[in-house]
């Protein structure tokens, strides 16, 4: 089995939360394989700073759904645990035609290309953060939302970060109990770990010269802030693909998109 890092919005800590997973695994010497939704380039950077492995991205998009099922086959192999980071909110993707999309029934996806459907699609659980500030019985509602408004998807657990007391965590765990999520790490406002950022996102690593520092600190937040006991089983790598197809079966589909109707009697260099 693999986990999806999910969040319930932009900005509730998944980038934080996978770093964590990652540094502290890293630490034990384990071997993993990353991946992230999307076309983001500068979180995988992170990722295999950490895990001394190649990130891959995980983008129907920019390819197709049959790729996103080979790169995930292929390169889950030989690996011990597997963490996808996922993208923007949970349901967070777009529109899509039918006729890109093999694996639906009649209706158009208005969630394609989001954390959920990179879920489905590779029958993955997901790992949902909350950003549980200024929150306590209400949390209960959001959880049941997340959990409830797709079937297909099986929430294995949740992170609760920016806790801010053992009161706070009461109130919380009170509220989410009926439930029967399991609760696999919690996260104090005092644990926030600040990685500066500008207008495309992180700063590369390359260009952080405290990364080191900032590794260590991520490590100690995973190490102390989740129950690993029941986290291991959960990104324990499962038989995935057995034979995955190579990559090179799957080309770019350029041709799903058309220029403009101004540009297309336009003369083309050819290069």
């Amino acid at each position: 089995m693999s986990l999806i890092i999910a969040g319930g919005r932009s900005g509730v800590g998944k980038t934080t939360i996978t770093l964590a997973l990652l540094a502290f695994l890293s630490q034990q010497k384990k071997t993993i394989q990353s991946f992230k939704v999307g076309p983001d380039y500068i979180d995988p950077m992170f990722h295999q700073a950490l895990t001394g492995v190649a990130a891959r991205n995980l983008d129907p998009v920019l390819t197709s759904p049959e790729y996103v099922k080979s790169c995930f086959g292929r390169y889950s192999q030989g690996s011990e645990y597997i963490l996808i980071e996922g993208v923007m909110g949970l349901f967070d993707g777009i529109e899509f035609p039918l006729s890109r999309i093999q694996d639906c029934d009649s209706r158009p996806i208005g969630n394609y290309a989001s954390t959920a459907y990179i879920s489905r699609l590779l029958n993955i659980p997901v790992l949902l953060v909350l950003d549980c500030a200024s929150l306590s019985g209400s949390i209960a509602a959001i959880a049941y939302g997340y959990a409830n408004l797709d079937p297909q998807l099986q929430i294995a657990g949740l992170v609760l970060n920016r806790v801010g007391s053992d009161r706070h965590l009461e109130l919380l765990e009170n509220a989410l109990r009926p439930l029967n999520i399991p609760i696999v790490g919690v996260l104090r406002r005092v644990d926030k770990i600040t990685i500066p950022d500008r207008h495309l996102g992180l700063i590369p690593t390359a260009e952080l010269p405290q990364l080191a520092a900032i590794f260590d600190h991520l490590a100690h937040i995973g190490k102390t802030c989740f129950d690993w006991e029941k986290l291991l089983p959960l990104l324990k790598k499962s038989q995935v693909i057995s034979n995955p197809l190579p990559i090179t079966h799957y080309p770019l589909p350029i041709t799903h998109y058309p220029l403009p109707i101004k540009n297309r009697d336009r003369p083309r260099s050819r290069f």
